[in-house]
Order: structure tokens, then C-alpha cells, then sequence
């Protein structure tokens, strides 16, 4: 970001890197703090300060799993995956903006998460270099709404500032590291999620993990996409995947995207059987 106190202008080129700091020395792994930050997490869904899909997680993770957390931000769903997946799992968190970034080294510090590792990256559906955009309100940036820019349409009376980032895709990751048996994929990443969904799909076909994405009209449109066209693709890719919402304490069959829902599991029959 800027320096304190300044004002972004429209359009500008923050000048950050996105490079990986020194992975800083971790605390002893502790379980128990993992934990605890897991059930804060719970606490949080009920009061409405975080997404009440947090706790159907636990019907399709299991301990030592893969998982894939794309766009990661402060750690809303990094911290319940590392709890779920324990010591003998792996949490691959990506997230593109430098502060974020830097939350989640802090965190993955203070709470001994061994199992998580943050990758300084957006992902896509090729690998390389993309320009991010971070919109602003009333001065104050608005995390949440960062986007790839490329492809993305753009609002000329918006203040934003933008950065470049290296892009992955998860193919890449799982073929350059080695990765098997990718167990859940949760990808938010403001209306990009099918070029993540299309850089997964060597993944998605050898594996079949659970997907938690994010599917909004509001935020596909930027790019020219259509909510229910998306999801009616992947499944007609995919048909073993059953689409479902979280309500009721459960996880809900449903066949259209509507509104007010802003998240939609794809799993199949197996993920919810497994022991």
C-alpha cells in the first residue's frame, strides 16, 4: 500500500512485490491452538463475522488430506483446514496481496501450523504473470473484492490501485510438487473461479476433491460469465458431483444457483462416505 495517510489515486501501480519472505521460525506445533483458533472460527459463523460453510467442512475432510485453499485472505478457511487435516495433512493457502500474505506467515507462526503452507501466488488457468486490481472506498481498500484484471471490466469512477502477481495453476502445483490424492478445493476469488476450476482439471479428473467455490453473478459478470452456466458446465464435465448448499446444520441438495447464497459444494457420494 501506499504510505500512511496518503491518498490513493484512480488507477495507480503500487509498486509491491509479491515475492515469498523468509518463511519465519515456526512455534512447536500445538494442536491445541489449532484447535482453539478452529473453534473461534465456529463462534465467529454464528454471529455472522464469518461464512456458516465453515461448519459443514468437517463432513468432507478428514485428517491428512490435501487441500487447496485459493484466495486465502486473513485465514477465514486456512485455520479450520488445518485443524481438520492435522499435523499429517497439508493446507496449500495462495493468496496474491503482500499484507495478506504476511497475516497468514503470522498466524501459521503463532499457532505452530506446520501443516499449512502460504504460497505468495493467484492462481488461474495458466501459469505466468497477471496485473491484480484492489478497489477502494471512502480511501479505505477493499480486500475482499481484489481481482485479476486481465478480462475483468472496468468501472473508470472507482479508485483502485494494482499490483503484479505471479499466477499458478493447481495442475501445475500438484504436478511440480508431487501432489496426490487432492482431497478439497475451496476456491473465492471475485468472479475468476472457472479459469481456477479449468487449471484444475487434470486435478479434478484424477481426483474427484470436494469443491467449495464461490458463485455469484455479481462477481462472474465481470468477466462475462453467467452463475448457473457455470455450474451447470461443471457438472455436465463432472456428473459424479452433487451440488449443495449449507442450511439447516447440513449440506443441501440443490440444482440452481440463487441468490443470497453466495457458496456451493460440488462433492460426490464417496466424499461423504469416507471413514
Amino acid at each position: 500500500m501506499g504510505a500512511a495517510g496518503t491518498s490513493p489515486g484512480l488507477n495507480e501501480e503500487e509498486p509491491v512485490t509479491t515475492e515469498a519472505d523468509p518463511v519465519p521460525l515456526l512455534l512447536e506445533p500445538a494442536p491445541l491452538r489449532a484447535r482453539m483458533a478452529h473453534a473461534v472460527m465456529r463462534f465467529a459463523t454464528r454471529i455472522d463475522w464469518a461464512e456458516p460453510e465453515l461448519r459443514g467442512l468437517a463432513a468432507v475432510i478428514r485428517p491428512g488430506d490435501q487441500v487447496f485453499d485459493i484466495g486465502a485472505a486473513h485465514g477465514m478457511y486456512t485455520l479450520p483446514f488445518a485443524d481438520l487435516v492435522g499435523p499429517g495433512g497439508c493446507v496449500h493457502a495462495f493468496e496474491p496481496h503482500p499484507r495478506q500474505q504476511q497475516q497468514l506467515r503470522v498466524l501459521r507462526r503463532l499457532l505452530g501450523l506446520r501443516q499449512v503452507a502460504v504460497h505468495a501466488s493467484a492462481v488461474g488457468h495458466e501459469p505466468g504473470e497477471q496485473s491484480m486490481t484492489l478497489p477502494y472506498r471512502f480511501l479505505f481498500p477493499i480486500y475482499g473484492h481484489a481481482h485479476v484484471a486481465k478480462g475483468a471490466a472496468i468501472d473508470p469512477n472507482r479508485r483502485t490501485r494494482s499490483w503484479r502477481t505471479p499466477v499458478t495453476t493447481i495442475d501445475e502445483v500438484c504436478e511440480r510438487d508431487g501432489l496426490r490424492q487432492v482431497a478439497f478445493i475451496k476456491v473465492d476469488v471475485e468472479g475468476f473461479e472457472p479459469q481456477v476450476i479449468e487449471g484444475a482439471a487434470g486435478t479434478i479428473d484424477r481426483d474427484r476433491p470436494s469443491l467449495l467455490l464461490e458463485i455469484e453473478d455479481r462477481h462472474l459478470a465481470r468477466y462475462g460469465r453467467d452463475a448457473n452456466e457455470f455450474a451447470d458446465e461443471l457438472r455436465a464435465r463432472w456428473p459424479e458431483y452433487g451440488m449443495y448448499t449449507w442450511a439447516d446444520e447440513r449440506w443441501l441438495a440443490t440444482e440452481h444457483i440463487g441468490l443470497g447464497t453466495r457458496n456451493y459444494l460440488f462433492a460426490t457420494p464417496l466424499a461423504f462416505a469416507r471413514p
